[in-house]
């Protein structure tokens, strides 16, 4: 087994205590004079942007840009870059959920980037020409304030898929456990199953090595210890092991990839409108089956840490949130385009089984 992937990638700092992200600010002075803000309405609907934005110090220029919502895309991010070289930002801070976080992120990493987002998006090669990012995740979670991955839809042809830089990865991560009070349980839900589906995935990946092993396994059983609490109350105290689990989780997978369910969460979650973590909830118990043959006893090992069965503990929790399939029933839109973009998918790449395209239409089946 290879102790490190080839290359490893990990934040070079990270604080977590409650009440941290009072201190933004003052942490990203040193990164510079100009800074560009991006959140979410709940941040400025609770106030919490009002008081984080008070305690900015002297002579720091901060300008502030809003997400309007719904799965981040390739016009919000031209947007928010055109508003972050106007503004003649030195930083980009994201505080937020998923969505957020990575309109942050591809912002502060494209920011003196030559060519426009959507010729990224295509695969054009990358070339460090950004400036600091800094987060500060509201769910716990997408993983992405611990990755160098972006995640956007494009809109005008409905692909939604990553791309990715090492110059992407935060500078400072700030992970404050009272950020995640207040959240409605049906994020929680959909953005913790997305922690554990990428628990999973990540440990059981081609692309593992010991040490996304460990960071995952421990990251599945602080989400699956804690995930069920802060559905009931947001404000639990095990927030903070949510919070750490889904953050280790991210941690894994940016240096291992993921599988089978990513690769079909992304082409199905564009064409059919649905948070990502409601489309990896559905599809997960799916992709446990299809690979529990290969993955011999790490079944086990993942059974052992979250302390019982692992798909019957994924169903229950399903059922505990009440989630329901968004695709049952549903006709299957696209169905050649969104299985040529699952086979394409870095994801399913790193699956544990290999995957065809019969594997795929049969996977489809069962999810719709």
């Amino acid at each position: 087994m290879k102790i490190i992937p080839t290359e490893l990638i990990l934040p070079p700092r990270t604080i977590f205590r409650k009440g941290a992200v009072a201190g933004l600010l003052k942490e990203c002075a040193v990164f510079g004079k100009r800074g560009m803000l991006v959140h979410g309405r709940s941040l400025l609907a609770c106030g919490a942007l009002n008081r984080i934005m008070e305690t900015g110090e002297s002579g720091l220029v901060v300008s502030t840009w809003q997400h309007p919502g719904g799965e981040p895309n390739l016009h919000q991010i031209e947007n928010l870059i055109g508003a972050a070289r106007e503004h003649r930002a030195d930083w980009v801070a994201g505080i937020g959920g998923g969505s957020v976080i990575d309109l942050a992120k591809a912002c502060a990493g494209l920011m003196n980037a030559s060519s426009p987002p959507v010729a990224y998006h295509d695969g054009a090669p990358i070339t460090a020409s950004g400036i600091p990012f800094i987060v500060a995740p509201t769910t716990a979670g997408t993983g992405s304030e611990a990755t160098i991955v972006c995640v956007l839809t494009n809109s005008d042809t409905n692909v939604k898929k990553s791309f990715r830089h090492s110059s992407f990865m935060a500078r400072l991560v700030i992970l404050d456990p009272d950020l995640l009070a207040g959240s409605p349980p049906s994020v929680v839900a959909h953005s913790g199953m997305d922690a554990f589906t990428q628990a999973v995935e990540s440990y059981v990946s081609s692309g593992s090595s010991w040490i996304t092993e460990e960071l995952s396994l421990k990251g599945l059983s602080m989400i699956a210890s804690s995930l069920e609490a802060v559905f009931k109350n947001s404000g639990s105290e095990k927030a903070g092991d949510l919070m750490m689990g889904s953050y280790l989780a991210g941690l894994g997978f940016s240096n291992s990839r993921l599988g089978i369910v990513h690769g079909l969460a992304h082409p199905l979650g564009a064409r059919y409108h649905v948070p990502h973590g409601l489309a990896c909830a559905v599809c997960l118990p799916h992709a446990i089956e299809f690979n529990r043959t290969v993955i011999g006893g790490k079944y086990d090992v993942m059974s052992k840490a979250i302390g019982g069965d692992l798909l019957a503990e994924v169903n229950r929790l399903i059922n505990v949130f009440e989630i329901r399939s968004p695709f049952t029933g549903k006709p299957i839109l696209e169905k050649d385009s969104i299985i040529q973009e699952t086979l394409a998918s870095g994801s399913t790449a790193a699956n544990p089984r290999k995957v065809s395209s019969s594997d795929v239409e049969r996977l489809l089946q069962k999810i719709f």
